[in-house]
């Protein structure tokens, strides 16, 4: 089961102290030297699958290796990797010799510099990229220049230094969108598994619904492959041998649980339950559910 880590939860992991006032802050940046930092679990910088609450850009040094869905990238001497709320992924160090440095932050300290454009509409964090990119030498000057400014201009006093780093932390992702992604390694010994195991998670992640305000954001399997970066038939072939269930029944069973769970644990209009779970009125989800369970949803709750 891949963890749910908030920007609490990455502080706790890594022994770094929790900055005053974290959960009342409207935007969040902080940057690290990642070898002052480990895993409090495990006593490693090994980075787990989860659902990361916050974007991320590291500078890598030494030799690891970095898992999206089913492909795996080997890094070597030094990197420039860029990670997104959005797309789960695995780094192990080779050994014990990795350094570097790395940024984090929500979007929303980042919007004032981003004129109005979503991160994720950027090229870098697009689904299907492999945002990891290999350094030439110059390129790691630049890269650790701006690194070591963000962490000089953080201690400082100056007014207007979030507005100054966030032009740093822009640098950086216009930095990564000029470089060419690095070669994915095919991986067939436990590809299957992983791409299995994500789908679930993602699915999973989604619920429970707790507001008539939520509303799932993925519907489809092709929702789900872009999120993977993966093709919808190979995403469906992979369930289908991991499982034995195809891709649309999947997501159908598990929207049908919560269905169930919300006409007869809430007080939620049928409306309202149609909305959450992503259908287009009430009619449609209507029909959807007698034909799942051959009860209309108000027959259903009574």
């Amino acid at each position: 089961m891949i963890d749910h880590s908030s920007l609490s939860d990455f502080y706790k992991r890594n022994g770094a102290p929790l900055p005053e006032g974290i959960t009342k802050e409207i935007g969040h940046f902080n940057v690290f030297e990642s070898e002052k930092l480990f895993d409090k679990k495990t006593g490693t910088r090994i980075m787990p699958y989860s659902r990361r609450e916050y974007y991320k850009i590291g500078w890598l040094r030494g030799k690891s290796r970095a898992e999206y869905a089913d492909k795996v990238i080997d890094i070597q001497e030094n990197a420039l990797l860029f990670a997104t709320p959005k797309i789960p992924y695995h780094w192990l160090p080779a050994d014990g010799n990795q350094t570097g440095m790395f940024c984090i932050f929500t979007p929303a300290f980042l919007s004032p510099a981003n004129a109005g454009v979503a991160l994720d509409d950027m090229p870098i964090f697009q689904p299907g990229q492999l945002p990891v990119f290999q350094l030439a030498d110059e390129e790691v000057t630049e890269i650790e220049y701006i690194f070591r400014k963000m962490q000089r201009e953080l201690g400082a006093d100056y007014k207007y230094k979030y507005d100054l780093l966030r032009g740093l932390v822009m640098g950086l992702i216009h930095c990564g969108q000029k470089l060419q992604p690095l070669s994915a390694l095919s991986s067939s010994q436990n590809a299957s598994e992983r791409i299995s195991s994500l789908f679930i998670e993602l699915l999973e992640r989604q619920f429970p619904l707790d507001s008539v305000h939520q509303k799932l954001t993925l519907r489809t399997p092709k929702d789900y492959a872009s999120r993977l970066a993966v093709h919808v038939n190979h995403l469906n072939k992979v369930l289908k041998e991991t499982t034995g269930s195809t891709t649309t029944d999947l997501i159908s069973t598990r929207i049908m649980q919560e269905a169930k769970i919300l006409l007869r644990q809430t007080h939620w209009s049928v409306a309202d339950i149609a909305y959450t779970l992503g259908f287009d009125d009430i009619a449609h989800f209507s029909n959807y559910f007698k034909k799942q369970t051959s009860f209309t949803p108000l027959a259903f709750r009574s």
